[in-house]
């Protein structure tokens, strides 16, 4: 790993995230949301601070809430989206708010597949998920079968991200 990203993941006291990569939960809002389907009240909003490594992705998953991804430190980053029947998909390069080769902030609408890898050594993100994020609410692209088939036959260069 990156002498840089060893040193954020001690300072940031950042812990492995089961899809992939280093994370620490920074906020967490005291304020309760309704959300308008099915599920119980949840925090309005939450933050954490997120990094992958080179060859450490972000496994394909899902959130039941939108997910906001704000660039922070590194190389760019592939943001990697598909709507819920993977019909299609979608990249977004999330790097430098002043740099030509990409956006500042991506999102991946609630329950749409997602995946990341960082473009160089290592990303710096934020990922800030309203209403606020529950594991109640994560899936993982690897338990859905026919899914996984289908993205096989849409991108199969993104099968090992499952």
């Amino acid at each position: 790993m990156h002498p840089r990203a060893v040193a954020l993941v001690d300072q940031l006291q950042l812990e492995p995230h089961p899809e992939g990569g280093y994370f620490r939960e920074v906020y967490r809002s005291a304020s309760l949301v309704q959300p308008e389907d099915a599920r119980p009240r949840r925090a309005s909003v939450t933050t954490i601070y997120f990094l992958l490594a080179a060859g450490e992705p972000s496994r394909w998953h899902r959130v039941h809430s939108d997910e906001l991804w704000h660039f922070y430190e590194g190389d760019p980053l592939e943001l990697v989206l598909a709507p819920p029947a993977l019909e299609r998909i979608e990249r977004v390069t999330l790097a430098p708010p002043l740099g030509a080769t990409g956006a500042a902030v991506g999102v991946a609408p609630a329950r749409w597949w997602q995946a990341a890898r960082t473009l160089g050594a290592y990303s710096l993100v934020g990922c800030t998920v309203a209403p606020g994020f529950d594991y109640a609410d994560f899936s993982f692209l690897r338990d859905e079968g026919v899914l996984v088939d289908r993205l096989r036959q849409l991108a199969p260069e993104l099968v090992a991200l499952v």
